[in-house]
């Protein structure tokens, strides 16, 4: 046996040791690598560009002077806006939903087929690839203006990121329901219907719920390439340098966020608590 303070590793302790320092070496190049990427992006976004940041107070004091007191003479108008923006943004989580959580059972592990699976995957990999702008400028072309294509490109986009969402949530439940079905005769749909879905619908709606908050906030970008909503009043509020026009806007946006955001977290708290 070796002896207390030699310096010699004894020979069982010696490749805990070596598995120990293979360990930190990889931890250590990962995390130099991590942040020579992140000196990459600060570097080719300008951060550290000092000259750029001059005359930024100047310029956001003369913007909030401009914009300040808000001016909500105009709020008896902005009801049409205000439930488009609404509609949009719940028409295209609810299509969403329906659309990603067959798809969801297709690329999960735990519950998919290997080739379906693959296709459904690389299409959800497509689908949320491409930018909600995107998807909102290819609606506006298709259908025109309005909010359907409001509702098509947030249901299009938000699919691709339910879809993955509800995969990963899949694949963590407790196999021992679905193996118990199984074992006694039961389809993959009875297995899906029974044995999974029960378990993670909570996760499931506190994944939705939370989408849709995102998609208020997202379908007011969609106005800005013509799909109506607060946000085609808020982008021709700036283009007509109408400041506090577009300051009451967004903070009737903020407190429209902030609504469905307590509602949500309500309503998010009843329904685990009944699981």
């Amino acid at each position: 046996m070796t002896p207390v303070g030699s310096g010699a590793a004894s020979p069982e302790l010696a490749p805990i040791l070596a598995y120990g320092r293979r360990r930190f070496l990889r931890g250590a190049c990962t995390a130099l690598l991590c942040l020579a990427a992140a000196t990459l992006a600060f570097y080719v976004a300008d951060i550290f560009d000092l000259a750029r940041y001059r005359d930024v107070s100047r310029t956001v004091t003369a913007l909030l002077g401009d914009a300040l007191p808000p001016d909500f003479s105009r709020w008896r108008n902005w009801g049409k806006p205000l439930s488009e923006t609404l509609a949009m943004s719940l028409a295209g989580t609810v299509l969403a939903c329906a659309l990603a959580l067959p798809l969801s059972t297709l690329v999960a592990r735990n519950t998919g087929r290997p080739i379906l699976g693959r296709l459904a995957g690389q299409a959800l990999n497509a689908i949320r690839s491409i930018p909600g702008v995107v998807w909102g400028i290819v609606s506006v072309a298709a259908v025109g203006f309005g909010p359907l294509p409001g509702a098509l490109a947030l249901a299009c986009h938000s699919t691709g990121m339910l879809g993955k969402l509800y995969a990963e949530i899949l694949e963590h439940v407790d196999p021992a329901p679905g193996d118990a079905l199984k074992s006694q005769g039961a389809s993959w749909l009875g297995v899906l219907r029974f044995g999974v879905l029960p378990q993670v619908l909570p996760r499931l709606v506190d994944v939705s719920v939370y989408r849709w908050e995102h998609n208020v906030r997202a379908a007011t970008v969609m106005g800005v390439v013509g799909a109506g909503g607060l946000g085609l009043e808020i982008t021709t509020a700036f283009h007509l340098f109408e400041y506090r026009e577009a300051s009451a806007l967004i903070l009737v946006l903020l407190l429209l966020v902030t609504m469905i955001s307590a509602l949500g977290a309500r309503a998010r708290a009843r329904f685990l608590d009944r699981f």
